[in-house]
């Protein structure tokens, strides 16, 4: 199965492990992965906020270099959803690109999505190599890509996962994007919030499946609480798997 690998701009710059671990799990499945090196970003912060002629521009960019591969996955449910619900929207009015070229709209998978959709991977065989008590954060974008528990489901399946719900599971973090730049009172307020709900839990290690978000978490959390406690679904297969993800 050949899958492209689009690794979104904040995975790229700041969670590098993220992309390498998604590499990773996906060859051990037996996936051929391609990293197009020309990618860049795919509009989503001009498209939020309100520059539509340049998202589509990079949006335009972001279909020629991925429409030629069978499948596209991607770490980050916030720019699957860009491509799967608004490249549609940019378009309706261009005969030329009206018509998903190549399918690549609908043939882009948030990494979750297409190891239980695509894939329909199994991961009772595998367990982390101590007892960790986990939680979960559900990011928003999830809910635009019809995702609901398929990432709570793969941690029970792993053993020495011990699992307890986040309150509140649905609220979102604050972050939004841009959000968290014109309302930063807001936004402080709400990840306040959700920081309390994540310690009230007593887990070691909170999944969050975005980078945005955990950007957001970690750069919000209280005093006295290890800031590097968050990791990706991503990472956490990759050590229940024993791959080496610091490099690749």
């Amino acid at each position: 199965m050949q899958v492209a690998l689009f690794i979104t701009c904040l995975t790229d710059q700041f969670y590098p492990r993220v992309g390498i671990a998604v590499a990773k799990i996906l060859e051990h499945y037996g996936c051929d992965v391609t990293f197009p090196q020309a990618q860049t970003c795919c509009g989503q912060p001009f498209y939020n906020n309100g520059f539509h002629s340049e998202a589509r521009d990079l949006a335009r960019r972001w279909i020629e270099i991925f429409e030629d591969f069978e499948h596209v996955v991607t770490p980050s449910g916030s720019c699957c959803a860009m491509v799967r619900e608004q490249f549609h929207e940019l378009f309706h009015s261009d005969p030329a690109w009206a018509a998903p070229r190549g399918g690549a709209h609908d043939k882009t998978y948030e990494f979750v999505e297409f190891l239980t959709k695509v894939l329909k991977v199994d991961l009772t065989d595998l367990k982390l190599p101590t007892k960790t008590l986990t939680t979960y954060h559900y990011t928003c974008h999830l809910r635009g890509l019809g995702l609901k528990d398929e990432s709570v489901r793969l941690l029970r399946q792993m053993g020495n996962v011990e699992f307890t719900p986040l309150e509140k599971t649905e609220q979102c973090c604050g972050f939004g994007g841009t959000f968290a730049v014109k309302y930063p009172a807001i936004s402080k307020a709400m990840v306040e919030d959700k920081v309390q709900h994540i310690a009230k839990t007593g887990a070691a290690l909170t999944i969050c499946n975005d980078a945005g978000c955990t950007m957001k978490h970690r750069g919000d959390v209280p005093q006295g609480r290890d800031a590097d406690e968050g990791e990706a679904h991503r990472e956490v297969i990759a050590e229940a798997m024993g791959l080496e993800i610091d490099s690749f």
